[in-house]
């Protein structure tokens, strides 16, 4: 009984502090988060917020997961447009650059900065607390979701391709790589405006990238069978 009451206490402090850092994020910015502005506004102080998160950075990292239910709530949509494993995975890619590049420092914080331990037991412990947060998750995409690695996922998503015949089995995880690291390379560019792009343009570049490459590692006899139409 006394360990059940600790366990609902933890799960209560990180719902306070969380809670006060998705306020604060919308209010005035991810890169303007600190420690104590949320222990403030949680009614704590910093010390107390230090026995629940190691850094800013792991709170910054479960804060930045609740801005990403709209991602989760399009992404069957998105799905549903394709006809096969490759239009279905262009159209996943299509929706989360819509999203991420529309919030650039909240898809950053998850998938490109260090949050100082394995993002895998950080998911865990999040959907331990809020696991509403993926309900509207397709059942396929939940297991996906809570890969640490963003290239991993992708891997797991594309596999069933191997089964329609579109591509080899040795592909798959280097497809996998290289997509990934063209998001992370537009992303980052386009946070440091190297280029002055617009949002759209960001989105733009990244989605016809992912499109060349995937393209290249399909069987030629089965290429045009893909009929991926952008819909941003």
């Amino acid at each position: 009984m006394k360990n059940d009451r600790k366990a609902l206490q933890r799960t209560r402090m990180w719902q306070y502090f969380i809670e006060a850092a998705t306020d604060l994020i919308t209010e005035e910015g991810m890169e303007k988060l600190t420690i104590r502005k949320v222990a403030d506004l949680a009614g704590y102080t910093s010390s107390t917020a230090y026995n629940y998160f190691s850094d800013l950075s792991q709170l910054k990292f479960f804060a930045a997961l609740r801005f990403t239910k709209s991602y989760s709530a399009d992404l069957s949509t998105f799905l549903a447009k394709g006809n096969n494993t490759i239009e279905k995975w262009l159209y996943s890619w299509e929706c989360f650059c819509k999203h991420s590049f529309k919030q650039p420092y909240i898809y950053a914080v998850i998938f490109i900065e260090n949050v100082g331990s394995s993002a895998q037991s950080l998911l865990d412990k999040y959907y331990d607390v809020f696991p509403d947060d993926l309900i509207a998750i397709p059942p396929e995409m939940k297991e996906l979701l809570m890969d640490e690695s963003f290239a991993r996922r992708s891997s797991k998503f594309i596999e069933p391709a191997i089964e329609e015949g579109f591509i080899d089995d040795k592909h798959i995880k280097h497809l996998a790589d290289i997509t990934f690291m063209i998001w992370t390379g537009a992303m980052t560019t386009y946070m440091n405006q190297r280029r002055g792009w617009t949002e759209q343009e960001a989105i733009q570049y990244t989605l016809e990238s992912v499109q060349d490459i995937i393209l290249q590692y399909i069987k030629p006899d089965k290429r045009a069978l893909i009929k991926y139409t952008p819909t941003h």
